[in-house]
């Protein structure tokens, strides 16, 4: 799914309706109805509707929606806020038909008008302001927005809550941004909905179609995407059935130190279930017990060292490296780490205290070769690259970052974003707050080292592989929650994952 900027939205809205061909007005209403059949889904009619609509097209949305809900036995009242007495042609159209239909409860809110007062125990429609406001809100919108927020009641915003940008939001006013408990969006989520910082503006949004033309969409241009299980399933390779350990690469996992074996022993399981051939671990000399009565199935290299990495033989045999987990930083680890990442060519991810180490050696991303896979959580990525103010800062240098280095960037969170070196960004869908816990970002690494080694192409190797730890751990759910999930958990679920990306046709199971 493309993730489009304002104006893109409403260039696309404009082609619909020259094209499809549609009247402004009749693809408002389609929004409405589609709004209107998830809200009847969602709520009873025991509650008090209090729609709240602006000037604009939006107020257009919110008005229409007033008048199918009071057809479908809601008790419904509509307040119009007018500013400067300009109201949209659509606006003024529903106006009308709002107003020829029984029970009309509608009251007009202009600048001298006291706020309206909200009762408790009524759900609030927000359809003030939409993706077109182009500055912050001030005045008496603003007030009535911050009324509505301090009202203890749900509040539902129709396509963007109102006051909130598509994108950036840096300088806006959150003092005027409504804070609703779903957002119901058309057709695409906006760009502002992924970052943690207008968490509390959007609540639990949902994309519901609308008909929007194909050929546009298709079209026109995005450097944003949301991935789909579709398009995730895409990105799977089929195995052959006369394949062999050789046809699947071999991967080298440099994890561990003292007291931080775990994170080795993570890595390298979650490597065998991503489907690579062989899986050599390199270990500092007392972790070797440990992982072979941990995974048989591992190959182990020893270090020098009895309890740190600091240096490891490349040979042609390995395919691809995941070096990071629980290394430590101490000096003979980051000289070992820094002579790893300039000396090889091969396709790799640098996780954890390899990112560490990098970090504190930035002139070594000069020397990395292109499209080496970075997968920092937010602390490790603005060690590497800067504080950042919020999320929204925070992904402009990663995408500056990967264009600067040609490097893919995994940045670990609720919405796991992936930037490529063209500047596009790929934003996960799958995953839950119980990978919020030491180990996950270690299960990745080597889930992603595993499709390195299977020659996938970086940038699907990345995608796919967080699309995957993510569908993972929601299928964990089934036996745990979300408090309960280990890392652990997440590996025994990889096999479902793979599972539930295969098409029909291609699950595996020779015998049925």
């Amino acid at each position: 799914m493309k993730i489009f900027h304002s104006e893109q939205v409403r260039e696309i809205d404009a082609y619909t309706i020259e094209h499809e061909p549609i009247s402004s007005i009749d693809l408002m209403e389609r929004a409405s109805v589609s709004f209107s059949n998830w809200f009847c889904r969602k709520f009873d009619i025991s509650k008090e509707v209090i729609v709240f609509a602006g000037p604009g097209n939006n107020g257009g949305d919110g008005l229409a929606i007033a008048r199918i809900l009071r057809s479908r036995n809601f008790l419904v009242s509509v307040y119009l806020i007018k500013l400067n007495g300009k109201l949209s042609s659509d606006c003024e159209t529903n106006i009308k038909r709002l107003k020829s239909g029984t029970n009309s409860n509608y009251s007009v809110v202009t600048e001298s008008s006291p706020i309206p007062k909200l009762k408790k125990g009524v759900r609030i429609i927000d359809a003030i302001f939409g993706s077109g406001l182009s500055r912050p809100v001030n005045g008496f919108p603003a007030e009535i927005i911050k009324n509505i927020n301090k009202s203890v009641t749900e509040v539902i915003s129709v396509d963007i809550p109102s006051g909130l940008f598509g994108q950036d939001n840096r300088k806006n006013n959150h003092e005027a941004i409504i804070k609703a408990d779903y957002t119901i969006t058309f057709e695409f989520p906006f760009l502002s909905f992924f970052f943690y910082e207008n968490k509390s503006f959007v609540g639990n949004w949902k994309v519901i179609p609308i008909g929007i033309h194909k050929g546009v969409v298709k079209d026109t241009k995005s450097a944003h995407f949301l991935v789909s299980k579709d398009f995730a399933r895409g990105l799977l390779k089929d195995r052959d059935s006369f394949s062999h350990k050789g046809n699947y690469g071999h991967a080298l996992i440099v994890a561990g130190s003292y007291g931080m074996m775990g994170a080795a022993v993570l890595a390298v399981k979650a490597c065998l279930r991503g489907g690579v051939g062989l899986v050599t671990s390199h270990l500092p000399r007392f972790g070797y017990d440990i992982m072979q009565s941990s995974l048989p199935e591992a190959l182990i290299s020893i270090d020098q060292s009895d309890i740190i990495f600091t240096e490891v033989e490349l040979t042609e045999k390995f395919n691809a490296i995941g070096i990071g987990p629980g290394l430590n930083t101490k000096s003979n680890t980051s000289k070992g780490v820094l002579r790893l990442l300039s000396n090889t060519r091969l396709p790799m991810i640098i996780d954890a205290d390899a990112i560490n180490i990098l970090s504190d050696n930035k002139q070594t991303l000069n020397n990395l070769s292109p499209q080496t896979i970075l997968s920092p959580h937010p602390g490790e990525f603005d060690r590497l690259a800067g504080k950042s103010a919020n999320d929204y800062e925070r992904h402009e240098k990663q995408v500056e970052l990967s264009r600067k280095y040609g490097i893919i960037i995994i940045l670990k969170g609720r919405y796991t974003i992936i930037s490529l070196q063209d500047g596009s960004s790929f934003i996960n869908s799958t995953g839950n707050s119980g990978l919020a816990t030491g180990g996950s970002g270690d299960v990745l690494t080597g889930l992603i080292t595993a499709l390195l080694a299977q020659n996938y192409k970086p940038s699907d190797a990345a995608i796919l592989g967080v699309y995957l730890h993510g569908l993972a751990a929601d299928l964990a759910l089934k036996n745990q929650s979300q408090e309960s999930l280990l890392p652990s958990d997440v590996i025994e679920n990889l096999g479902k994952a793979f599972t539930l990306l295969l098409p029909p046709r291609l699950i595996r199971h020779p015998f049925s």
